[in-house]
């Protein structure tokens, strides 16, 4: 029990034992009054040196400041590099399952610095996996880098899409991916000087905006040998992730009737697009009558082409978000008969595909706590003058009171903010396969909006940057700390099982393939 809660250096225990040997055997050897006289003065300046070496042993970085300062300043000399690749994705602007170019850039950032690239794993061409080192523990960090549909806006401070591009970087998924691709080469940088052994992995998971990228990775079992997952998301604010995500399924529903003049013969038709809205009513009239917690939204992604003809065909896509997933199956599993009821009264007929399913995510407290401390080490963001004008005119657009601007330089303390967010991710899949840690960086002006052009506007400038640089750097500090501290896993494993109990992870979208197409 006292060496649990004592530890002597190891230079002092060391030096006090040479010297107790050094005075038995010059006590045995010499009988003489000086020689004992000597060998006290010995013992004393021994002792000395045995604290001095002492001092040195209790310096030793055993909490790796010394080299997370490194890793910070590494990092921190690439910022120009890691910034064009950046705004290279932010132009590029793909949606889900069609992020060829950001992924391949990516992926030879990750090859030119001595990674190992899987390519178009788990049956999505646009997934990858990029290993170096080998053994345990092996250490995964999620990249993103999907943009949004609708969102397409230049770097200004006023609402102006860009000409002939129809999507942006609304969620900021372009300093997502950069990110962690930057906070992977840097451990790649320590294992290859052997400062820790162990295994790096870079996830490249696209089409999270609504695709459920991750889900597959995970049904796939590519995840089953991870020890922790690392991930952060770009946002208005510094912090630590301590809140859930709503629980998440989708399709779009399809009705096909029979076309007719509107005018002439509409007694002949079946229209597609009534079944839509008879759906659409149903749906929106059973809102009553689920949960208060409870998200449905649509969107009628087509219905008709021409007013004078009856649309034989009409599409609706469908979310459906609860905090509980086994109420987000209930409720849609009632929407879809509610798609049936409409294909019956209005004698079309109906099919629905799935497009994607999320988990609500699984918090960890012993990693939230350990990232906490490297967020605070590493600090929030600091903006410019000409930012904070920036940030003003970004403000002014939002109609209502916003956070003072100096909040982007705070890092919020570690607390929980209520049972679950508004938003789903496709994270949630992979915390109940493995313990997973998330954190948030201010890219954005403070009270800034997701999937908004403002949104797209901050990400687009050195703003978005120096977020991602912070996030970029706790990660990497975060992953120092797993790959040192073989405690720290197995904490953070024990609350696993713990909060996870006798619950066998299922994915909510089935065994469909991924939808690669569903942002056609």
């Amino acid at each position: 029990m006292w060496k649990k809660r004592y530890s002597w250096p190891d230079g002092y225990l060391y030096a006090l034992i040479l010297n107790l040997l050094n005075l038995i055997l010059l006590n045995c050897a010499y009988k003489k009054i000086i020689m004992k006289m000597y060998t006290i003065k010995l013992f004393v300046f021994s002792l000395c040196m045995a604290a001095g070496l002492g001092c040195i042993a209790q310096k030793k970085p055993t909490t790796n400041e010394g080299l997370k300062t490194l890793a910070i300043a590494d990092i921190q000399s690439n910022y120009e590099a890691y910034r064009k690749t950046a705004l290279q994705i932010w132009g590029f602007a793909e949606v889900g399952y069609k992020e060829e170019k950001s992924s391949a850039l990516l992926q030879q950032t990750l090859t030119d610095n001595g990674f190992t690239v899987d390519k178009g794993v788990a049956g999505i061409p646009t997934a990858f996996i990029a290993s170096y080192g080998s053994g345990k523990p092996v250490i995964a960090i999620l990249a993103e880098f999907d943009a949004l549909p609708g969102l397409s806006q230049e770097a200004i401070p006023e609402k102006k899409p860009i000409v002939n591009q129809a999507a942006g970087h609304g969620c900021g998924h372009h300093l997502f991916g950069t990110a962690s691709v930057a906070a992977g080469i840097e451990i790649k940088k320590l294992i290859e000087q052997k400062k820790f052994t162990g295994t790096i992995r870079v996830y490249g998971c696209p089409a999270e905006e609504g695709g459920s990228g991750k889900v597959f990775l995970v049904r796939t079992g590519l995840f089953n040998d991870v020890d922790v997952a690392i991930h952060w998301h770009p946002g208005d604010n510094n912090s630590v992730t301590m809140q859930s995500a709503l629980a998440n399924k989708s399709a779009k529903f399809r009705f096909h009737g029979l076309s007719a003049h509107a005018s002439a013969s509409p007694e002949k038709g079946r229209s597609a697009l009534d079944a839509v809205e008879a759906m659409d009513n149903m749906v929106n009239m059973m809102r009553e009558h689920i949960p208060q917690e409870t998200r449905i939204h649509y969107v009628i992604t087509n219905g008709g082409k021409a007013p004078n003809v009856v649309p034989d065909f009409a599409e609706v896509y469908y979310y459906v978000r609860h905090p509980k997933r086994e109420e987000v199956v209930k409720i849609f599993d009632r929407v879809v008969k509610a798609a049936q009821g409409a294909a019956v009264g209005t004698e079309t007929t109906m099919e629905y595909e799935i497009i994607g399913g999320t988990h609500d995510l699984m918090l960890n407290h012993t990693l939230a706590e350990a990232m906490q401390l490297n967020l605070e080490k590493v600090g929030g963001v600091n903006l410019s003058l000409p930012e904070l004008e920036f940030g003003k005119k970004i403000q002014a657009t939002f109609g209502s009171t916003p956070p003072a601007l100096e909040t982007a330089a705070l890092v919020k303390p570690l607390k929980a903010e209520g049972p679950s967010g508004g938003g789903s991710t496709d994270v949630g899949d992979v915390s109940y396969t493995v313990p997973t840690v998330g954190m948030s960086a201010a890219t954005w002006i403070p009270g800034t909006p997701a999937h908004s052009w403002q949104a797209v506007a901050c990400g687009g400038t050195e703003i978005g940057t120096k977020g991602m640089m912070a996030a970029a750097k706790t990660m990497a500090l975060t992953a120092i700390d797993l790959f040192t501290t073989p405690a720290l896993i197995e904490k953070a494993k024990q609350e696993f099982v713990k909060d996870k109990g006798d619950y066998q992870y299922k994915p909510l979208l089935g065994d469909i393939k991924p939808a690669l197409n569903y942002r056609d």
